[in-house]
């Protein structure tokens, strides 16, 4: 864990390379507008909202770092948040092991964090950062289910699927992010951990697959993940909301 003799320096990788399909056609996910500005630069305000997050690293799609650059430029974070972009590799895990690349040796404490969520609260940032600071690997935000899940043998799309189990709900979290972690766990993590196909789509599961604990600090609704339709009309109606109460901008 880093050492006490001087300042913690946490920083924030923000994989940004995916396309978002499940949005329908257009820009990629994260550039979409949200209230007129892009998810993407509420993402990185989000994350440069915490005092203790000194650095913010966007990993852009391959071939789109310099516009992503410029897009960002177009909305400055002001104060002493540094802002890096890189490009992006095919996968996620690639992204964000491209991101880990560029962090400075005196970062301690990294968090990783989806651009499709735009609206979590500094709150939540702050909470996961302190769980790493307190000693933990690995910390994820998560809220309890409020539905109930079915565990089912998958079929092809359309067809029914027969269900073969179902999960005591109250052990159940559904994860978010920013997740948190002390970054050399993290690096381990990424050198180490072999998936294959796309790719980990979770940091913390890489983390668990070292063996390192994982713990889990409370979420926050706001914190969701917009992917389909609906959620970007919830995320338009949160943030006027915001706008209109907390005079965010």
């Amino acid at each position: 864990m880093p050492d006490s003799s001087r300042p913690i320096r946490t920083a924030a990788v923000i994989p940004a390379a995916g396309r978002g399909v499940r949005l329908g056609p257009g820009a990629p996910k994260a550039l979409r507008a949200l209230g007129g500005t892009p998810m993407l630069v509420h993402a990185v305000r989000a994350m440069a909202a915490s005092r203790a997050v000194s650095l913010v690293v966007v990993v852009a799609p391959p071939d789109g770092a310099p516009e992503v650059r410029s897009l960002l430029d177009e909305h400055p974070l002001g104060g002493r948040t540094e802002l890096v972009v890189v490009p992006g590799g095919e996968t996620r895990q690639d992204s964000v092991r491209r991101g880990l690349a560029v962090l400075p040796d005196d970062t301690d404490v990294v968090l990783v964090h989806d651009a499709a969520r735009p609206l979590v609260p500094v709150d939540t940032v702050d909470a996961v950062i302190a769980a790493v600071r307190a000693g933990a690997p690995a910390v994820v935000p998560a809220l309890p289910l409020a539905d109930t899940v079915k565990q089912v043998e998958p079929r092809s799309p359309g067809e029914p699927e027969p269900v073969t189990g179902t999960p005591e709900r109250a052990l159940l979290r559904a994860v978010q992010t920013p997740q948190g972690f002390d970054r050399e766990t993290l690096l381990k993590a990424h050198e180490t951990v072999a998936v294959e196909g796309e790719g980990a789509t979770d940091d913390a599961g890489l983390v668990e697959r070292l063996g390192a604990p994982v713990v889990v600090v409370p979420g926050h609704e706001e914190a969701f993940k917009v992917t389909r339709p609906l959620d970007l009309v919830l995320a338009e109606a949160v943030l006027a909301r915001r706008r209109a109460t907390d005079g965010y901008v």
